[in-house]
């Protein structure tokens, strides 16, 4: 049930992603492109969404101590404002403003046949592999070098 849940929100999203028109590059960096020519669309699809979604979160999702397939909800701390999220947040919204496309519509838009496409899910997943695989341990080895360097 769980997987045909997730397939359900996931085509529900891409649905949605094609016919907003966030699944086209040109868009977004019109949209994005402030000093330019600004394209406003998408700031209409964005309000238009939270109009939707904001009301049945407040009342129906917020509430709720369970998912609805029974799994508990548990409430998580909010993330600390550091360098890493600063520094993510920055790399993500670059690669955004470059190309125009982020991660939930790349995925949607391998449907479109476009080697481009492609081309960025496999830069997007190298991305992932290279940080998960040696910046990430880097990081974790830097900060506890600085932590024992502190108590000592």
């Amino acid at each position: 049930m769980r997987l045909l849940t997730s397939l359900l929100a996931g085509l529900l999203f891409g649905l949605g992603m094609a016919i907003s028109g966030m699944m086209d590059p040109a868009r977004v960096t019109g949209f994005l492109d402030l000093a330019g020519a600004w394209d406003p669309s998408l700031a209409f699809v964005m309000g238009g969404a939270l109009l939707v979604f904001m009301p049945g979160y407040f009342l129906l999702v917020k509430p709720r101590r369970q998912s609805l397939l029974g799994e508990p909800i548990v409430a998580l701390p909010a993330p600390r404002l550091d360098r890493r999220l600063i520094g993510g947040a920055a790399l993500f919204g670059i690669g955004w403003g470059l190309v125009g496309i982020c991660p939930g519509p790349a995925v949607s838009l391998i449907s479109s046949g476009q080697p481009m496409i492609l081309l960025f899910i496999a830069a997007m997943v190298a991305g992932i592999l290279l940080f998960d695989r040696g910046l990430a341990r880097v990081l974790v080895r830097a900060r506890n070098k600085a932590r024992q360097s502190h108590t000592a």
